[in-house]
């Protein structure tokens, strides 16, 4: 515990030197601005959305960055060589990434609506969401060494990622779009802002906790696939 404490201290003192957490915050203003100009329109509907896409930022983008930042200052070599373990160097990722999107995201809500929603749908729906983004981010990035070589490939993992927009905005209906791990998150964050059915919290939180379970075994067979042999060769 001791070691993932002061590996998450290090991904937090990454970030902050990196700018990570004043990205976030330009992201935050420029997003308060777009809303006070927006004309009046149902939030209820539109926050959900807006949430979901936000969260492809802060997670899945961030962690892409950090892990490019590690592998050209090195330290990613160095801590393949330690005994930290791949599980606590992924769990320092996503957790430190989800907290930041979920402060960032809460206010987000919180500056549009008040406190007229329900906080305990929103935060599930946005750490879930987080996770799954930052652990399918990890996979993403771990192919490749540079930003140029990366940004290309990443776009088809954000469009796979945004297909729950398909059934949101009733350009595709199907149950199958059920399927999608991502769905889940979404109808929790809809559940913030009107009543849902029990199944639905089944749902939005049973599943994508496995999602979750898998995406994490995903990302760690990656780490060992493509990360170690990479930085043991140098």
């Amino acid at each position: 515990m001791r070691r993932l404490m002061a590996t998450m201290r290090c991904d937090v003192r990454l970030q902050l030197r990196n700018g990570f957490y004043y990205a976030a915050a330009f992201i935050l203003a420029c997003w308060c601005v777009v809303l006070t100009q927006l004309p009046a329109i149902d939030w209820a509907w539109l926050l959900p959305a807006f949430v979901f896409g936000n969260l492809m930022m802060g997670s899945f983008y961030f962690i892409g960055g950090m892990v490019l930042l590690e592998k050209g200052e090195g330290t990613l070599e160095a801590q393949v060589v330690t005994p930290l373990g791949t599980g606590k160097y992924l769990i320092s990722k996503v957790a430190t990434l989800t907290a930041l999107s979920l402060v960032e995201n809460l206010l987000l809500v919180a500056f549009a609506v008040g406190m007229q929603f329900a906080v305990v749908p929103m935060t599930l729906g946005i750490v879930l969401a987080s996770a799954l983004y930052a652990l399918v981010g990890f996979v993403a990035v771990a192919h490749y060494d540079s930003i140029n070589e990366y940004i290309m490939p990443s776009i088809a993992y954000v469009l796979l990622l945004s297909i729950p927009y398909l059934h949101y905005f009733r350009i595709w209906e199907s149950p199958r779009l059920y399927l999608h791990p991502m769905q889940a998150p979404l109808l929790l964050m809809e559940a913030a802002f009107r009543p849902v059915q029990a199944w639905v919290w089944a749902y939005g939180i049973a599943y994508p906790v496995v999602a979750t379970l898998v995406a994490f075994w995903w990302s760690r067979q990656t780490f060992d696939r493509f990360v170690v042999p990479r930085q043991g060769a140098r």
